[in-house]
């Protein structure tokens, strides 16, 4: 009984955070390989991002790429957001790194291309998603391997 019960509160929590839920669609550009998935991590401020603690995270198949770009779509409540792409080719779900620390998978960030060696600042790629606003971001992967 108490189990059915607490079904049935999540599906009516599910159901009310959907009705606030924005379309975010996401193109990937640059896409090196038909190989892997592609892993989103989803960030809500800088400590998340420095830990690396996702509030989401996300993956998707690497399907429909046409001319190295390939489009998802998801849906996320109003808020300010970061979005962090991993090009995850070995299907680990975690960047794989040189003996130097150099990243030996693609990566990218929402609307902004990092040229660094060091990890972004969460300012330099968040986005702010607001009620009734549909929104379509923008992330072109750089491979430094």
């Amino acid at each position: 009984m108490i189990r059915t019960i607490f079904h049935i509160i999540l599906l009516l929590l599910g159901s009310a955070i959907s009705l606030d839920a924005q379309n975010v669609e996401v193109i990937i550009k640059g896409i090196k390989s038909e190989k892997g998935q592609i892993v989103i991590g989803i960030f809500k401020d800088q400590e998340t991002f420095r830990t690396e603690e996702a509030f989401l995270s996300k993956s998707f198949p690497k399907a429909n790429i046409v001319n190295k770009e390939m489009k998802i779509k998801m849906t996320l409540e109003p808020g300010t957001y970061g979005l962090s792409l991993l090009d995850d080719e070995n299907m680990s779900s975690l960047m794989e790194y040189n003996f130097i620390g150099m990243p030996k998978e693609g990566f990218g960030f929402s609307d902004y291309y990092h040229t660094g060696i060091t990890k972004p600042k969460f300012d330099d790629f968040k986005f702010t998603l607001y009620p009734g606003q549909n929104k379509t971001i923008t992330i072109k992967i750089r491979y430094i391997m």
